[in-house]
């Protein structure tokens, strides 16, 4: 059968066909370019940006990143009109051998937000390669006692090229004696031969010169030849016949050094040398198949002697040779086909490409954390690989594309209860038994300031003597925060105003560090009935407002303290009440006590924000501190 090219019925050239790049998008959102071979440095590929629905003025903001997935520098964006094209020299067979698909992945990687494409540029081949056959010239000895419809198979060309481009047809130079017997579609297997059509003579005819023409059907189509020549030999009329012409036979790829792969038979109708056979590859025979296997020349038998690996190749085609010891001697031929049956043995590989870390416990749902990408050299179900993630942390794996993750944040993260994560990524394929891989990625939480400073206590009373020395330590207050670092930092202050004609700060401060509370002058409540105040601890780094505060409200009733009063009932104990807080958000207030006199004495001071009314973020405690003024010389008495 004689393969020829379709060629278009207009006539059109084949190079205009290449250049028409294809280009579609899939529901994925996968991009499709096609680029011929050997296309000159600059050839438009595809408005890449465009495509991807990129604006040009973000491609450099974004930091747009073209990955080629190892193929070098092949392809390249120009940043600025968002066009991709060819960069340097592509060959298709350097690149993809004789696979039928040959394509280019790429991954564009945009940041802010970070965003994924994946693009696939299909390399188109063009007939750049010739038919070549194994040598120049075949050699062929022919007995002249051969029968006419004699067969004698010779190596084809090969071509490096694909499709059409690679469909060979065979022209053998006109002569009497031979013709070519060309393999049907599906007689792949069967070797071209040359058929006796008339029977030799060696005295007349003792030797032939022949040349086979090897055509592509690429346009314009490329030519092939190999000069045969046949010397006619005398005598041994009977060459070896094997008993089939196709020996097929599945092997293992793990097969073992000695494994016997099959036994073929021959048998010559000759008796003494000229029956004798020798078995051998034939001359023709790839470095390949000598490294893999061995013939034994008097048995027959074919053993391993190399390693199989159906990655590299999934069948190798052996042509095999009996040859007797005639003289002359005569050779009989068959092929071998050895099927390699892929096996379980390559792990999976994870890849993976942290991009945001450390993550901020505040982050949003969704935010990717890393890149993986998985491959198994493997086939079919041993070559299907499930991803899965170390289980109970917030984390979840997203497939985006085939082989590809993306390790995202599942639910939301605290910094305070857990610091950091140790994540493991376990890739498994689908082989039996399975084999796995596994990565581990590392993530750290990075604090924010999500906590408002707390109390250590949510009350505090202080008994005070009026008419104390200037300074006099009155109490100290203490507040943690369960951030971290400089979110962790407290400090104290008062809100200043005005009481009466002279200011707050001249009564009373607190130190910032310490929370330690002075009284900066002796108090007397003949001179002031209500001290009104508000220490606070403001934390620069709070996100809600411009000043962090667990919203300490202090007032100061001046009320009289340890003053018995007579009633029916007794003595009676008179202890100073705590009103509401004032609408403002700055300050608290108390008033005196139900029934007290106007020598009341006692200060009271209310940390945390009461008010209903007061905005900002509600704190986690209030403290309310009370300050007992007492007469000089007064024994103090315990609270009732």
């Amino acid at each position: 059968m004689l393969y020829s090219s379709r060629g278009d019925p207009e006539g059109q050239p084949l190079l205009l066909s290449l250049l028409i790049l294809a280009m579609w998008v899939v529901g994925s959102g996968q991009l499709h370019y096609s680029v011929p071979e050997e296309a000159k440095h600059g050839t438009f590929v595809g408005r890449i940006a465009q495509d991807l629905g990129l604006e040009l003025g973000e491609l450099v903001p974004r930091l747009f990143q073209l990955d080629s997935k190892g193929r070098g520098d092949l392809l390249e964006v120009n940043l600025q009109n968002g066009i991709l094209f060819v960069n340097s020299r592509m060959d298709r067979e350097e690149l993809c051998g004789r696979s039928a698909e040959c394509s280019i992945h790429l991954e564009v990687i945009v940041d802010r937000p970070l965003q994924v494409f994946h693009v696939d540029v299909e390399v188109k081949d063009i007939n750049d390669n010739p038919p070549v056959f194994p040598a120049t010239q075949k050699n062929l000895f022919i007995a002249e006692s051969r029968p006419l419809d004699s067969r004698f198979p010779l190596e084809g060309a090969s071509d490096a090229d694909i499709g059409e481009n690679a469909l060979l047809t065979y022209r053998l130079s006109p002569n009497e004696y031979f013709s070519l017997d060309v393999p049907t579609s599906n007689q792949q297997v069967k070797p071209l031969g040359l058929v006796l059509r008339k029977l030799l003579d060696r005295e007349k005819t003792p030797e032939l010169h022949l040349l086979l023409t090897a055509t592509d059907g690429g346009k314009p189509e490329l030519t092939g030849t190999v000069q045969l020549l046949i010397t006619v030999l005398d005598v041994n009329d009977n060459a070896p016949v094997f008993d089939r012409t196709l020996y097929t036979v599945k092997l293992p790829e793990n097969a073992s050094i000695g494994t016997l792969v099959i036994h073929p038979n021959a048998s010559d109708l000759d008796e003494g040398l000229n029956g004798d056979i020798i078995y051998s590859f034939s001359s023709d025979v790839s470095p390949d198949i000598k490294s893999k296997f061995h013939m034994d020349p008097v048995s027959g038998a074919i053993t391993v002697i190399g390693h199989m690996d159906f990655e590299e190749s999934r069948a190798h085609k052996i042509p095999v040779e009996a040859v007797d010891k005639g003289f002359p001697p005569l050779a009989g031929h068959c092929t071998v086909l050895v099927e390699v049956v892929d096996v379980n043995d390559n792990a999976p590989r994870l890849i993976i490409k942290t991009l945001s870390l450390p993550v901020k416990e505040d982050a949003r749902l969704g935010t990717v954390i890393a890149l993986i990408s998985v491959t198994d050299l493997d086939a079919d179900a041993n070559g299907q690989v499930t991803c899965s993630l170390t289980p109970h942390v917030p984390f979840k794996l997203v497939s985006t594309y085939k082989n590809y993750y993306s390790l995202v944040l599942d639910s939301a993260l605290d910094r305070e209860s857990m610091s950091a994560y140790e994540l493991v990524v376990t890739a498994r394929d689908g082989g039996s038994p399975s084999l796995w891989a596994t990565a581990s990625v590392s993530v750290e939480v990075a604090d924010v300031n999500d906590n408002a400073p707390a109390f250590a206590q949510s009350e505090y009373t202080v008994f005070v003597k009026e008419n104390n020395p200037p300074g006099c330590h009155i109490f100290t207050v203490s507040a943690g925060d369960a951030d971290a670092q400089e979110n962790a930092l407290v400090s104290y202050s008062l809100v200043e105003r005005r009481v009466g004609e002279r200011a707050l700060s001249s009564y009373v401060s607190v130190h910032a560090e310490s929370g330690k509370v002075y009284a900066l002058q002796p108090l007397d409540h003949e001179e002031l009935e209500l001290l009104q105040f508000q220490p606070r601890q403001p934390n620069p780094d709070w996100r809600y407002s411009a000043s962090l505060r667990a919203g300490m409200h202090s007032s100061v009733h001046l009320e009289e303290a340890g003053i018995l009063r007579a009633g029916p009932g007794g003595p009676d104990q008179q202890w100073p009440t705590v009103s509401s807080a004032t609408p403002e958000p700055e300050a608290g207030e108390v008033s005196p006590p139900v029934g007290a006199g106007v020598n009341s004495n006692s200060w009271t001071f209310k940390y945390g924000p009461g008010n209903p009314k007061q905005s900002g973020p509600e704190p986690k405690k209030q403290t309310q501190v009370s300050f007992l003024l007492r007469r000089k010389g007064e024994a103090s008495q315990p609270r009732q």
